[in-house]
């Protein structure tokens, strides 16, 4: 286990607050997100996560305000998604100060974007999410859902995500429905099995409660970067000690 592990908090937006919720719904406030991403940066977060939750929802684009007031506190690398479903798009919300972007719905119904938007502006730039609901009728157990989680789509999640590693993605963001804000633990079955299929770094997302559950991310899911959203935004842990825990159970962690 000798990769170099990252910590990403990540800002749910909804009317330009930092929302959470559980299984993507029940969304309760938690606070401003400059306020809450420059304590981030300050207690050691290596990198930032940005989602507008709404905008595929409500069928609009992302709100590029959100990313200048945010991009403009920090200098860690802000990855911003929700709504960015062409190459306009991602070039203007990189202009608007994001490092990297996240798309889902709009991936999977053009997956021609992913190598179009990789060859214009990196793969490192390029972060696809793939979000999955247990499903005994595909051959993983993972069925890929869109729009929220909402809408499934009755393809195999972990077969998707090797496509879109063909397809020229910088790094792989799955999240399971199962999971998501339940501060139980990621689902550690569906983030090893993408990490096993692809070869670029996977983010571990939904579910992280406790120091515990960081560790298992990376030695049993095989993650390398570790987001979080609960737990630091209600100040259940806080990031320095993450880390630290990290560190005493022998993984290399980013300084």
């Amino acid at each position: 286990m000798n990769k170099i592990i990252s910590i990403m908090p990540c800002l749910d937006m909804k009317e330009g607050r930092v929302v959470k919720g559980i299984h993507f719904v029940e969304l309760k406030d938690a606070g401003d997100p400059v306020e809450n991403a420059i304590m981030y940066q300050e207690e050691g977060a290596d990198e930032l996560a940005m989602l507008d939750i709404a905008a595929t929802v409500e069928n609009r684009k992302t709100r590029l305000e959100w990313v200048k007031k945010v991009s403009s506190v920090i200098d860690i690398p802000l990855t911003m998604g929700g709504g960015i479903s062409t190459l306009e798009d991602i070039d203007m919300v990189l202009e608007a100060g994001a490092d990297k972007i996240a798309m889902n719905s709009a991936v999977v119904k053009n997956p021609d974007l992913i190598r179009s938007a990789s060859e214009k502006f990196g793969p490192e730039c390029i972060t696809i999410a793939v979000d999955a609901k247990r499903n005994k009728k595909m051959a993983s157990g993972f069925e890929l859902v869109v729009s929220g989680g909402r809408k499934p789509v009755g393809k195999d999640a972990v077969e998707w995500a090797k496509k879109c590693q063909e397809n020229g993605a910088g790094v792989i963001l799955p999240t399971s429905m199962d999971g998501d804000g339940t501060q139980e633990g990621y689902d550690l079955e569906f983030t090893r099995a993408i990490s096993d299929a692809v070869d670029l770094p996977v983010v571990a997302s939904g579910g992280a409660g406790k120091l515990e559950h960081f560790y298992d991310a990376v030695a049993l899911g095989g993650a390398q970067i570790l987001l979080a959203a609960s737990v630091f935004h209600y100040r259940l842990l806080n990031i320095k000690d993450v880390k630290a825990y990290l560190k005493g159970r022998g993984l290399t962690v980013r300084n």
